[in-house]
């Protein structure tokens, strides 16, 4: 495995998960669909305001490209907290076609269920992808700021661990695209939030002239997922930059918070659906 860990795909609509067995992930571009702007191209979130024909236009070209079905994708509601969420085939669908029925007070899912896709959106905020070696389970979960403070990468770690038996030194994790340090200026109530929870001597983030400071999400993150027992040797973190990137990429602070959403997607593949 290499340190970056997605790759565009030449139509650049998508960032796909390189050197994974039996799992499939990736992060949406916002790049290849039919909304308008400020959404444009690709907007994936039901919730931001834009045309929801359009939205479910884009999700169906999505689906088509990945050859999955909405069918059997889950969405968590994404409130910015820390709680996660095992999913099975009874939940598939949930959140694909309407906000009515994703998983409620959730920014986390996992399943072990084969060939259910595990959906997350976002625009700034951290995407952590979880894994095995095994391939026997994957989970997503949403970390903004208010996620990674509720340790939710954690949580997760401690799901597997007390109800799946999984020991936190076979467990992988991915942290995808998100704003960058350079980009992600926060006050003292953020890292504050932070400080109470991250190891002890760590701060992922520098001060400036102003009094404010310049967060590593990404980093914080990956400290948080250590002292949840995960090896570093078992962390691949992206390069990639919402904030920066504007081709590719929405991104909630660049855009004034009137954007689109990417979309994160990670799921278990049997034999017959093997096919990326």
């Amino acid at each position: 495995m290499i340190r970056e860990p997605f790759a565009l795909h030449p139509t650049k609509t998508l960032l796909e998960h390189r050197g994974l067995e039996q799992v499939r992930a990736g992060f949406t571009t916002r790049l290849g669909g039919i909304s308008r702007e400020p959404y444009n191209e690709a907007n994936y979130g039901l919730h931001v305001g834009d045309d929801p024909e359009q939205v479910m236009a884009n999700r169906k070209q999505l689906a088509s490209t990945l050859d999955i079905s909405l069918a059997d994708a889950v969405f968590a509601e994404q409130v910015h907290g820390g709680a996660v969420r095992k999913v099975d085939e009874t939940d598939g669908g949930r959140g694909g076609f309407t906000l009515a029925d994703t998983v409620p007070d959730a920014d986390g899912l996992y399943t072990t269920t084969k060939n259910l896709w595990l959906m997350s959106l976002y625009a700034d905020c951290v995407p952590l992808y979880f894994y095995t070696r095994g391939q026997t389970i994957v989970g997503i979960a949403h970390a903004g700021w208010k996620g990674t403070a509720a340790n939710i990468g954690g949580e997760m770690v401690r799901l597997w661990r007390e109800w799946e038996g999984i020991l936190a030194e076979d467990i992988y994790v991915s942290i995808g695209p998100s704003i960058g340090k350079a980009a992600y200026e926060v006050d003292d109530k953020v890292v504050s939030a932070l400080r109470g929870i991250l190891p002890y001597g760590k701060e992922p983030w520098t001060q400036n002239g102003s009094g404010a400071y310049h967060l590593d999400l990404k980093e914080a993150n990956a400290l948080l997922l250590e002292k949840a027992g995960i090896k570093r040797a078992h962390m691949y973190t992206s390069n990639a930059c919402t904030y920066e990137n504007e081709e590719l990429f929405f991104s909630h602070r660049r855009d004034s918070g009137k954007t689109g959403r990417m979309m994160a997607y990670i799921g278990l593949m049997n034999a017959r659906s093997e096919n990326g």
